[in-house]
């Protein structure tokens, strides 16, 4: 090709390419200008039909049959945790879930791995303030079978000895991770300020402690806590109801019923403490900031968590676009409403530049200030709910998810309209009772502060924020 040619090429090709461009660009503005069509009607969540069976011994068990997918999924619960430990028994419930899983009386830990790898699936053990999770998922035809792999590692640990010591500095590399990161240091401070004598507040143990832990240790917590009166069997999925049943009863119906369930009920501390943790040289400050406010067992719970939603809950609540979008103070700022039994807590947490410390703290009261002062409108508030309500059904999507929800009102003793009229309870709050759960229960001149940073750097800025919290609420209209 001459360069004529190529002239004449890249004159039409440029021609052609501004043409396209203003097509596509018209083509946009107006799909932008169609109004989208109306959302359609929000349903209630509907429970999948269970089958409950309960045992002699305090056992219980629930089936659910869900999904089209031939595979059951399986969670035994045992209500008990890290909120059952001692002031000097931190994360032993979870050294103690640990040595369970190297193997039971009659599999080693390797032999029940293939086992359960054999069925479709693999053996897990969690522990979680309330409760200690075995579960597993498997091939449906599989399912009679994993429940009694699974109730054997529950009722007969080994727990052997030659395990003990790997398992003890495998914790406290955990811990040694954790405590040279920010925010774990920032929640450890924050809640043992909300709940000085409560396991609530004890997040972490010192490596002293986990170095005094011994074998008598971890089979003096289980021999406490584990028994048939705090657990229940989950089977969700596709699988042989009379096959599981029977095996429920073959393998754990003649275990031991142990002590009841035993939660003790906190008392959270409404305190407007500040703790400034130093981090020579940090670039960045780490933020918590919050309150106790009601349990998942108050009639304000589900207008609570829409308002956090609403507040910070969400990417596309107020503060993250305060904070992050239009100021660019932090990356990923977040609010939750942390649920524990019979209490709970609202935070805010964010790791900010150091220098606009002060400034963050101010953005967020502002906030929360205005929320108490003005109601939301309409279309901002339908926008949350429509969020709220599309990750509550997503939740309940997968067997995994129904059995998570079906623990939860089991901890926090809700009945089943708690699932049921959720999603009409989201599309029932209005903007008033968000500005009335925003002034009833989330008020910084009254919320605990904990800071992670170059105290160097933040110590004046905090201070100074401390003293001017109350100056940032809106002047009352008349």
């Amino acid at each position: 090709m001459n360069r004529i040619d190529i002239k004449s090429f890249l004159a039409v090709f440029f021609v052609l390419l501004t043409i396209s461009i203003t097509a596509i660009a018209q083509n946009d503005a107006s799909e932008q200008k169609e109004t989208p069509p109306e959302g359609g009607e929000p349903k209630d969540f509907t429970l999948p039909e269970k089958s409950v069976v309960n045992y002699d011994n305090g056992l219980q068990l629930v089936m659910v049959q869900y999904g089209q997918i031939p595979k059951a999924t399986i969670r035994i619960v045992t209500k008990t945790g890290n909120i059952n430990e001692s002031e000097n028994q931190v994360w032993l419930s979870d050294i103690t879930a640990d040595m369970m899983k190297e193997g039971s009386t009659s599999m080693k830990g390797n032999e029940i791995a293939d086992k359960m790898a054999g069925m479709g699936g693999e053996l897990n053990l969690s522990v979680s303030m309330h409760t200690t999770n075995t579960s597993s998922s498997v091939l449906y035809e599989f399912a009679p079978e994993a429940v009694k792999v699974m109730a054997d590692v529950l009722m007969n640990p080994a727990f052997p000895e030659s395990e003990f010591s790997r398992i003890i500095n495998d914790r406290k590399r955990s811990l040694a991770v954790s405590m040279s990161r920010a925010q774990p240091k920032a929640r450890a401070a924050f809640y043992s300020a909300v709940y000085p004598d409560h396991p609530y507040g004890r997040i972490y143990p010192t490596e002293e402690m986990l170095s005094n832990y011994t074998l008598e240790d971890a089979k003096s917590f289980y021999n406490a806590n584990f028994g048939a009166k705090r657990t229940t069997v989950y089977v969700v999925g596709k699988f042989d109801e009379s096959a599981v049943k029977n095996a429920v009863e073959e393998s754990m119906s003649s275990w031991k019923s142990g002590s009841e369930t035993n939660y003790p009920i906190a008392e959270p501390q409404v305190t407007d403490v500040v703790k400034i943790l130093n981090r020579d040289g940090a670039p960045q400050s780490t933020i918590m900031f919050g309150m106790p406010v009601a349990g998942p067992s108050s009639e304000d719970w589900i207008a609570l968590n829409v308002t956090n939603t609403l507040l910070g809950g969400s990417f596309g609540s107020r503060i993250t676009r305060n904070i992050r979008e239009d100021k660019g103070y932090t990356y990923s700022p977040r609010s939750a409403v942390n649920d524990n039994f019979k209490s709970a807590v609202w935070y805010e947490v964010a790791d900010v530049t150091t220098d606009v410390t002060k400034p963050s703290l101010e953005e967020i009261t502002k906030e929360i200030y205005k929320l108490q002062e003005e109601a939301p409108s309409d279309d901002e508030l339908e926008g949350i709910k429509n969020y709220s309500a599309g990750i509550f059904v997503l939740q309940n999507s997968t067997p995994g998810g129904i059995i998570g929800q079906l623990v939860n009102m089991d901890v926090h003793n809700l009945d089943e309209s708690y699932l049921t009229n959720y999603v009409q309870n989201i599309y029932a709050v209005t903007p008033e009772k968000v500005k009335e759960m925003t002034q009833k229960y989330i008020k910084p001149e009254d919320m605990t502060l904990v800071v992670v940073g170059d105290e160097s750097e933040i110590k004046n800025q905090v201070e100074e924020f401390d003293k001017q919290r109350e100056s940032y609420r809106l002047p009352v209209k008349q």
